[in-house]
């Protein structure tokens, strides 16, 4: 299950309203697909999902206000991710392959979508290094651009490798590093 988090809003920005979510609970989603639109008194924000699943719920509905790091809903991993995978091992027991592919997978951490026309932001100081264990939605690093700074939190619990270094340019959507989950996740 990965959370789905309001995103940082900016120097002086405490609060979002809900503009419209693009899907429905029960709705396949693809990581980085839109789910839901913000606005702000200066901008508007995108925010996308987390991972590949379905939308199991909404806890911020269209018209609701939020403040930085809430959560607006949850996508369950998995459920729509994998079909080509999940499909030709429909006689294995499900327990024996979930854990394995859990365990090696790693979790992208890509540049989230900065606010309308901004196009690039550049790449702050990660509060992490690269081997460190991290927890989920743990601040890892902010991206500032020319209108606000975005906060950047870690994706899933596991093990930091960093992409991206401080002071890089980055676009939105683009991996700036990834979480490999741990043995106990």
């Amino acid at each position: 299950m990965a959370d789905i988090l309001t995103p940082a809003l900016g120097e002086s920005v405490t609060e979002a309203t809900i503009a419209k979510w693009t899907k429905k609970v029960g709705d396949p989603v693809k990581k980085d697909e839109l789910l839901v639109e913000l606005e702000t008194d200066k901008v508007s924000l995108e925010v996308v999902s987390p991972a590949d699943g379905v939308l199991g719920d909404i806890k911020a509905a269209e018209g609701d206000t939020v403040t930085p790091g809430a959560v607006l809903g949850s996508v369950s991993e998995g459920g729509a991710a994998a079909p080509a995978k999940s499909a030709p091992a429909k006689d294995a027991p499900a327990k024996q392959a979930k854990p394995a592919a859990a365990a090696s997978e790693a979790v992208d951490i890509n540049v989230p979508t900065m606010g309308e026309s901004v196009a690039e932001g550049s790449m702050g100081k990660w509060l992490k290094k690269s081997g460190e264990a991290v927890k989920k939605d743990e601040l890892l690093v902010e991206i500032e651009t020319d209108k606000v700074a975005v906060e950047v939190s870690a994706p899933a619990d596991g093990v930091l490798t960093i992409a991206a270094d401080e002071g890089a340019t980055v676009t939105p959507g683009q991996k700036i590093g990834s979480v490999a989950a741990s043995g106990d996740a």
